[in-house]
């Protein structure tokens, strides 16, 4: 099957490509909805170091993506059923490490094509249903939100059960969902939320205190967090978890930031604390988001909150237009519907 895909071939600019798709034992999706990633405006401004995009361009962008199935060897899913798209690519099962996490695993937008592509040709089990009555240009970021959900998994794996009080720093998207998905996955909790921006923080509705990280009181003390900041900016975010975290808390890193971050090893060891990081997820992660979503519809009105921009794309000067349009943006996720 001939399959149409746009690359990024430099920093901003964006090239037309053709494949030959095998899909014997595959399921193929057209695209319906895409959104904008932190990860993939760092290639498309070329804020990698040049040795990366070196190394990965030309390359289609996005691992965040929903789409509607059109063909199936595998009489696995309905035509015309929508799905959620997977964008890791396992090679190999291991009993002790997760798939996000294999060296052997490939992901769309990093190391493979993403899926700003005439359709998705992959095995079955890289695309989850959907419910029906999900709105679809929401479930476009749901990649994001399964990162939440898979960090708050193994937090709860990990860390010990006095779980009183819990501080998510960062007040973007990922602060917001994960703060979001651990008020109804630890509804025991409360749930104190740490930002820059007072105007981000009166979004957080749900959660039980919003604290401007320049006004945390000398007495406050946390029993877990987790870190929602990235970029530099991780670096303060951490020495201010070290030091309003209680000992033996356990802390969850989920910020990225291409520079090495400092930490306070010295405060690390007298608290015992445990650090530990989480990246990406996995197929049991969709499902269990999924679940989740069922389970609560509340968590789908709060996320509405997230849509942003939404950008009807039928050209690469639309493509061009949604990326120079969410690097402006204020808050919410770049939607893109794709009609390419």
């Amino acid at each position: 099957m001939l399959n149409t895909v746009y690359r990024l071939k430099s920093p901003r600019h964006f090239e037309v490509a053709f494949t030959d798709e095998q899909t014997t034992g595959k399921v193929i999706v057209r695209p319906l909805y895409l959104s904008i990633c932190h990860a993939d405006q760092r290639y498309y401004q070329g804020k990698r170091a040049k040795s990366v995009l070196d190394q990965k361009l030309p390359m289609a962008l996005i691992h965040e993506g929903i789409g509607q199935v059109i063909f199936d060897d595998t009489n696995t899913f309905k035509i015309g059923q929508p799905v959620v798209m997977i964008p890791n690519m396992p090679n190999e099962t291991n009993e002790n490490i997760a798939e996000n996490y294999l060296y052997s695993s490939k992901f769309r937008g990093s190391t493979i094509d993403g899926f700003m592509q005439e359709y998705i040709c992959a095995t079955p089990d890289r695309f989850v249903p959907l419910p029906e009555d999900i709105d679809l240009e929401l479930a476009a970021f749901l990649e994001i939100v399964t990162v939440s959900y898979h960090a708050i998994s193994r937090f709860m794996k990990i860390a010990h059960n006095n779980r009183k009080e819990i501080g998510v720093w960062g007040d973007g998207n990922l602060g917001f969902i994960t703060a979001l998905l651990l008020k109804y996955m630890l509804p025991d909790s409360r749930i104190y939320i740490f930002g820059v921006d007072s105007n981000k923080l009166a979004d957080f509705t749900f959660a039980d205190r919003c604290i401007l990280v320049r006004d945390i009181p000398v007495n406050l003390k946390i029993d877990h967090a987790f870190e929602c900041v990235g970029t530099a900016a991780s670096a303060n975010a951490i020495d201010q978890i070290i030091d309003t975290i209680n000992p033996e808390g356990t802390v969850s890193i989920l910020g990225v930031s291409e520079d090495r971050v400092p930490i306070n090893t010295r405060m690390v060891l007298e608290k015992g604390l445990r650090f530990f990081g989480s990246s990406r997820s996995g197929r049991e992660d969709y499902i269990g988001t999924i679940n989740l979503l069922k389970d609560n519809p509340n968590i789908l009105q709060y996320l509405h909150t997230l849509v942003g921009y939404i950008k009807n794309v039928r050209t690469i000067n639309d493509i061009v237009d949604a990326f120079e349009t969410d690097i402006s943006k204020i808050k919410g996720k770049t939607i893109m519907k794709w009609e390419v």
